[in-house]
């Protein structure tokens, strides 16, 4: 099928608006039936409709896979209640003060990737909800690992900015095969333009021929 570019809202960071699961696709509020409906052909779930602390900003408020999802602390409770009623799924907010989970946090169905910042009774947290093994440390120097990888069962997007090495590291920490690309024509924070699954993925409108290929290679689909 091919990847698929997409706006949301007008804007290319789709990755900041939507977290995905091989099963579910949180999508905010109102979002055009449309769009809702390629997204969900294209990646093969079903739309979860929703929001978090009144926002829309799903993936930067939130982190999932197969096993369960963890939200922000600013999520209401009928939110929590929507999101578990509508995926089944173990939905917990994360213990923390500190808001944007799905920065913090990266993970498939096996293994996560947490932040160097969240403390013991965060990690245990995330592997309790997401069911995985959990590893703590930065990609990189940077702290905010969910913002600079993108995993799915069959592979990893990561950060351009690193050596052969530090791909590889995080790579064996998540489980698969890792590969350095951008998005939207250069930007190094890989999940603010890409929403993927174990199936496919779709990108933000700007993502360039070579990012693609990249993207394609690092994920498998």
């Amino acid at each position: 099928m091919g990847l698929y570019l997409m706006d949301i809202y007008r804007s290319p960071n789709i990755g900041i608006f939507m977290r995905a699961s091989d099963r579910f696709l949180l999508v905010p509020k109102g979002l055009a039936q449309t769009k809702s409906d390629k997204l969900c052909e294209r990646l093969h779930v079903s739309a979860v409709p929703t929001s978090i602390g009144e926002s829309r900003l799903l993936g930067a408020l939130a982190t999932m896979n197969g096993n369960g999802v963890i939200v922000s602390r600013l999520a209401e409770d009928a939110e929590i209640r929507e999101i578990r009623a509508a995926t089944g799924l173990n939905v917990s907010r994360l213990e923390s003060k500190l808001t944007a989970v799905g920065n913090l946090v990266v993970a498939n169905d096996k293994r996560a990737l947490a932040s160097p910042v969240l403390d013991q009774r965060a990690l245990l947290q995330v592997r309790d909800v997401l069911g995985t093994e959990v590893h703590q440390g930065p990609i990189g120097e940077y702290y905010q690992v969910g913002s600079l990888a993108v995993a799915t069962n069959r592979g990893a997007a990561v950060y351009p900015g690193l050596d052969e090495a530090e791909v590889s590291r995080i790579g064996s920490v998540l489980g698969v095969d890792a590969y350095p690309t951008s998005v939207n024509s250069g930007v190094p924070f890989v999940s603010s333009g890409l929403v993927a699954n174990s199936h496919n993925a779709v990108a933000g409108s700007q993502t360039t021929g070579p990012e693609l290929v990249f993207i394609t290679r690092a994920l498998s689909v």
